[in-house]
């Protein structure tokens, strides 16, 4: 090596100690900013109206949930879904906002806190040195989802039991057994709510799944076992007021592993099935075959006069964000891959199916202020960008013109799920709001953004900035005032 090659290998070697972590942070995606680390708890912050006029009539609390805490010095989850649950609270009142947040207690965030690593397994992150896994609430990470139940929230994954929050400080009450024989049984994170109020839920191993059926307090009805003609992966499903609807997609379970999404395989040659089975009678039901599609989420269904059943969902051409892209989050990369389009399934009462897709890339597919019942719209997050992992706009879907009704917010705004809130005293299917929260990576804050449901192009009505970022949440619950 001459001279002048050893000052560039020193100046090199020089350059490469003065990266500090300030300046490794800096060189991450802006978009890595909501899924760093929250490192401890948010007390009740007032947040800033930066854009618009709080409408008047909007009144209440948004509570969020989803992973807020990925890294630990030890060892960190290899997988975004693997974090602790983080529950969120957004309140608003006389025109203004506020919002907290508190990690759940479990039982692995603290097995986890006292090993300074994360050894416990989840959805994507294997058991390491130190795990206890004696049951399935052992590995629960309560942060998913969250519905009102009583006069609790109930924080849900999609294999271990309810855990229930207190709404008023988000302090976490405990695990929720429906039944002493099946303490521990999964319960999964989108339970379907009837127009009678009655909770029906699944709790899903192998092909075999509990259904749960309660009421409105939370109190169980009733569980039993149902069949399924094969072990997919479900996330999501829908009901109608006579109807459990199952989309079983080719993503099949054939082995028992940690983690949990490696036991799967995709067996597209399998194609698609939708299982409809009589919640009066699980012996009344039928099995209709679709194309091969993968699926997380699911708006709802309905049963027109006919006994034709429709749904609207959100189809991926195979599972690659749940294996490899929820990965890859956590390292900061991201690969492009085909989103998820918005599509309607028809199950007619011949045996006939199929999807009807409007070729949109959408996610997060909510209804408006119908339930079970034949609708128009699906509302849902939009906005595409090929080097973000997340939405930047909102979109509703009229089925029935087939135009959209859409905002995009442009580079920089990574959009969460919206919820519809009804206006008070309102009767259109649109008649409301939709509260919407997101992560601007200009502004290094999360906001709330609140949009008029029926004129969603025009823009947020109002927005209202935190001054701080909190990781981005999954799905979440608006409860009046």
């Amino acid at each position: 090596m001459d001279r002048r090659q050893l000052l560039g290998a020193f100046c090199a070697t020089a350059a490469a100690s003065l990266i500090t972590p300030e300046v490794a942070r800096a060189a991450q995606p802006t978009w890595s900013a909501a899924f760093a680390d929250l490192d401890a708890d948010v007390p009740r912050t007032p947040m800033t109206l930066v854009r618009g006029r709080a409408p008047a009539g909007l009144a209440g609390s948004l509570y969020r949930n989803g992973p807020g805490k990925f890294r630990r010095p030890g060892g960190s989850v290899e997988h975004w879904f693997d974090g602790d649950g983080l529950m969120r609270a957004y309140r608003i009142a006389d025109g203004r906002a506020t919002v907290e947040a508190r990690f759940i207690d479990t039982p692995k965030r603290r097995a986890d806190i006292a090993a300074n690593a994360v050894v416990t397994p989840g959805f994507g992150t294997p058991a390491r040195p130190g795990a206890k896994v004696g049951d399935n609430d052992d590995v629960n990470a309560a942060n998913i989802s969250v519905m009102r139940v009583g006069g609790e929230l109930w924080a849900l994954w999609e294999a271990g039991s309810p855990i229930a929050v207190d709404p008023a400080d988000l302090s976490t009450k405990g695990v929720r057994t429906l039944r002493d024989d099946l303490k521990h049984m999964p319960f999964l994170a989108h339970p379907s709510r009837g127009p009678d109020g009655d909770v029906w839920s699944l709790g899903v191993n192998g092909s075999k799944a509990i259904v749960w059926r309660l009421a409105a307090d939370g109190t169980l009805k009733e569980a039993r076992m149902l069949d399924m003609p094969r072990a997919s992966y479900i996330h999501d499903f829908v009901t109608t007021p006579r109807h459990l609807v199952l989309y079983l997609q080719p993503w099949v379970q054939d082995r028992f592993t940690t983690p949990y999404a490696d036991s799967f395989s995709w067996r597209p040659e399998m194609g698609s099935q939708v299982l409809v089975v009589d919640k009066a009678d699980f012996s009344r039901r039928r099995v209709y075959e679709l194309p091969p599609a993968f699926a997380f989420h699911f708006g709802g269904a309905w049963e027109d006069a006919d006994g034709t059943i429709r749904f609207d969902g959100c189809f991926s051409p195979d599972p690659s964000f749940a294996r490899e892209n929820g990965r890859s989050l956590m390292t900061g990369t991201y690969k492009r891959q085909a989103p998820p389009l918005l599509g309607l399934v028809t199950l007619r009462p011949d045996g006939k199916a199929g999807v009807e897709s409007v070729g949109v890339a959408a996610e997060f597919p909510r209804n408006g202020a119908r339930t079970a019942e034949p609708r128009r719209y699906t509302i849902h997050a939009a906005g595409d960008a090929p080097d973000v992992p997340m939405f930047n706009g909102l979109a509703s879907h009229d089925w029935k013109t087939g135009r959209a009704d859409a905002f995009n917010f442009g580079a920089g705004m990574l959009m969460e799920e919206a919820v519809f809130v009804a206006r008070p005293g309102g009767s259109g299917e649109l008649d409301g709001w939709l509260l919407a929260p997101a992560v601007n990576t200009k502004a290094g804050a999360t906001e709330l953004h609140a949009f008029d449901a029926r004129r969603i192009a025009d823009g947020p009505v109002c927005t209202w900035r935190a001054p701080l970022t909190l990781p981005v949440s999954l799905h979440g619950t608006f409860v009046g005032a």
